[in-house]
């Protein structure tokens, strides 16, 4: 199991708290691989890009209309957060339902 995020983001501090034995990949020091970015993507369409973001708010217009995956790799942090990994699925953001599907996944391995 692997968790994007950041090791400093609350809500990513609380799926690892869910889930200690989950590797924690922080998207500022380490990325997210090319297949994992593009698979999230093509499930989460535009809901992986965070406009809510400090760092969206930093941007200007121009930069803003880039293709939202063009804007993840130049800006990690705009991933929303966290993006989990566990065998073939992909879960974005963190809250009780995630938290349940997860757990069924795991307890099926």
């Amino acid at each position: 199991m692997l968790i994007f995020g950041l090791k400093n983001c609350d809500t990513c501090r609380k799926a690892m708290k869910a889930f200690p034995e989950a590797e924690l990949r922080d998207v500022r020091a380490d990325g997210i691989p090319e297949d994992v970015l593009q698979r999230a993507f093509e499930a989460f369409g535009d809901r992986l890009l965070n406009t809510r973001s400090t760092t969206w708010r930093g941007l200007d217009a121009t930069e803003r209309s880039q293709e939202p995956l063009s804007l993840i790799v130049a800006h990690p942090t705009l991933m929303k957060r966290p993006l989990i990994l566990v065998d073939n699925h992909l879960f974005l953001g963190w809250n009780k339902e995630v938290e349940g599907e997860v757990s069924v996944l795991l307890q099926t391995d």
